[in-house]
């Protein structure tokens, strides 16, 4: 269950980082650096989400 919620919870703020990049990339005219902390946020999150869940597949914690 607590597997299920981190997973989710990361997963949602990936998708909220993507949608506020996509705001201040309308906002701002493509001229700000905004969107390119935005799109940061968004790529170190889908790291660390597959980092744990390769870290979760090899300790046993996540079953293949």
């Amino acid at each position: 269950m607590l597997k299920t919620a981190v997973i989710l919870f990361l997963f949602f703020f990936i998708l909220a980082s993507l949608a506020s990049a996509m705001y201040y990339l309308v906002k701002d005219k493509g001229q700000g650096t905004r969107t390119v902390k935005s799109l940061t946020l968004r790529i170190s999150l889908s790291l660390l989400l597959f980092g744990l869940l390769m870290l979760g597949t090899y300790l046993g914690f996540i079953p293949l």
